[in-house]
């Protein structure tokens, strides 16, 4: 990935620090346990939903069903909006834009698959069928849930606001 076009924006105030480093940022992608995803229903209604997600090679990757109302909505407008940090006093939060797309790639899908399992040690074990992902228990010797869609997000911007200290703006 290339290192983004890093902006403090002064239209709030003059950044102390000069803003926040992109490895900063980057850092509470890597590290966030919950995004809340936006997206856009055909009639132009917002649709928000809490989700596990995972940072890898430089973008944010989540899962949904064929049938969830997220899915629905990428299938006719691919912008979203992953909003994760803090909700103290002094913490960073951060804001990505930018457009989803479906993963199929069965490696692709492999390496996803062992990023899951790593960060949210064992939580998340998927196996890769077919282009999907599908929770499997190792006990039972079962299959949990239907197919879930990967989503790979393709960011045009993100947005770090560290609380009392400035807004940063990344362009990619």
């Amino acid at each position: 990935m290339n290192e983004p076009i890093t902006t403090p924006d002064t239209q709030h105030g003059v950044p102390s620090r000069g803003g926040t480093p992109w490895e900063e940022t980057r850092r509470v992608l890597e590290t966030a346990d919950l995004f809340c995803l936006s997206t856009v229903r055909a009639d132009g209604r917002p649709h928000a939903t809490p989700l596990v997600a995972v940072w890898h090679d430089g973008t944010i990757h989540f899962t949904a069903t064929d049938a969830a109302q997220k899915t629905v909505n990428l299938r006719g407008n691919p912008h979203v909006i992953l909003t994760t940090g803090s909700n103290q006093k002094e913490g960073l939060s951060v804001v990505v834009e930018g457009d989803a797309v479906q993963i199929t790639d069965q490696d692709a899908l492999e390496r996803l698959a062992s990023v899951w399992a790593t960060k949210w040690d064992g939580d998340w074990p998927y196996q890769v069928r077919n282009g999907y992902f599908y929770l499997y228990d190792e006990d039972e010797q079962r299959v949990l849930t239907d197919s879930n869609l990967v989503f790979s997000v393709k960011l045009r911007k993100v947005f770090a606001f560290a609380i009392g200290l400035g807004q940063t703006r990344y362009q990619f």
